[in-house]
């Protein structure tokens, strides 16, 4: 019987993750009835992959938060034994702001650190933080505060929140920290390397993305170098060690200080997402293998859910192919994949995201009849 892997990650704003493999594997099975579809889905750490983690199971828990902005908002998480994972978009992510001016200086990181709170009550004591998406770029401070740090100003008063409040930070003291979250194991899932400070920081590439003028960049750059000194002191460790480490600028910052009061681990989330799906077993003897997102460019090829997908199949020889809904074509060809727009010619963002499902099954199934045969 020939073998088809679909292994999608989330198309925003129309497909889950696994809404896209299902969306592929029946457009699979109409071309060719004999195959048999294993279903893959996949996430990087950004907003979606705690969908991605339920398509597996999993007890699903929901705590009352607040948004970034200090909007009381509804946070799930999963616990599995003593194990929380939880997705930092669901308590400070961007989409839940996109109604409201946004406010980059401002916004917080406390609403996750409340969700990871409860997840400590309900006796985890393993955390998995998913950064991406974040509306944020406090450096992961609302995290500290909620978790019982204290943030204070020359004159020891507390600073205010987000990113912005950083400008007048000059001491961070951790001795009230809940003893559960510095017992705790904690891993943070990034879907980019970026480091908390620079050309390459958080405020600097993804700060536009959250409202942030130039100069609004300038400034919480700043705060966050500010953020890094006065932790690097608070915990006797290198500046470096703070602001420096690959994906220590995901999310905002959110793992920069939290990983070094921790001794947690950053690791990346599409390698750790396959690796959690089993996506090397799932692709040994199969035939084809499916894999796409929303918009393929530039950015797919480092670390995204697609260069994972790419990077198991070729190295289990295995054919692979794109389906996007929008496809960078020098992306393609840098990367060595063939790439198709599910598009069926030109069309509004609206009608492909509504017809999303529809687009991709048809897309699947053509890419199927051109390469497989029923087996005999």
């Amino acid at each position: 019987m020939t073998r088809v892997v679909a292994a999608f990650d989330a198309f925003k704003g129309s497909l889950t993750a696994l809404e896209a493999c299902e969306a592929a594997a029946r457009g699979v099975r109409a071309a060719v009835p004999g195959a048999e579809v294993v279903l893959v889905p996949m996430a990087d750490g950004g907003e979606g992959s705690l969908d991605a983690l339920l398509a597996r199971g999993g007890e699903l828990r929901s705590t009352a938060t607040v948004d970034a902005i200090g909007r009381p908002a509804i946070a799930q998480w999963t616990l599995d034994g003593g194990h929380a994972v939880i997705e930092l978009a669901q308590a400070a992510g961007l989409p839940q702001v996109e109604d409201a001016q946004l406010r980059p200086l401002e916004a917080s990181t406390e609403g996750l650190g409340r969700v990871v709170l409860d997840a400590l009550d309900a006796g985890a004591t393993e955390l998995t933080l998913l950064l991406g998406g974040s509306a944020t770029t406090d450096g992961g401070a609302g995290v500290l505060t909620a978790l019982g740090a204290r943030l204070t100003d020359a004159a020891g008063s507390p600073v205010g929140a987000g990113g912005g409040g950083l400008g007048a930070l000059e001491r961070i003291d951790v001795t009230a920290i809940d003893p559960r979250a510095l017992a705790a194991r904690w891993r943070f899932v990034t879907d980019v390397d970026a480091p908390l400070t620079g050309p390459r920081g958080a405020a600097a590439v993804f700060g536009p993305q959250k409202g942030a003028t130039p100069a609004e960049v300038a400034t919480l750059d700043a705060a966050l170098g500010r953020l890094a000194s006065a932790a690097a002191t608070a915990l006797g460790v290198e500046r470096a060690a703070i602001a420096d480490v690959p994906g220590a600028g995901a999310a905002g910052g959110a793992a920069s200080v939290l990983r070094a009061l921790t001794g947690g681990e950053i690791v990346a989330g599409g390698a750790w997402f396959a690796g959690l799906v089993g996506l090397d077993r799932a692709i040994a003897g199969s035939a084809l293998v499916l894999t796409g997102e929303g918009r393929f460019d530039g950015q797919s090829a480092g670390g995204k859910v697609v260069s994972v997908v790419h990077a198991a199949a070729r190295a289990q020889g295995v054919q692979l192919c794109v389906l996007a809904g929008a496809v960078d074509a020098h992306a393609a060809a840098a990367m060595g994949v063939p790439a198709i727009s599910i598009a069926a010619g030109p069309a509004d963002l609206g009608a492909l995201q509504r017809d999303a499902a529809d687009l991709l099954a048809a897309a699947a199934a053509s890419v199927a009849r051109l390469t497989l045969r029923e087996a005999p």
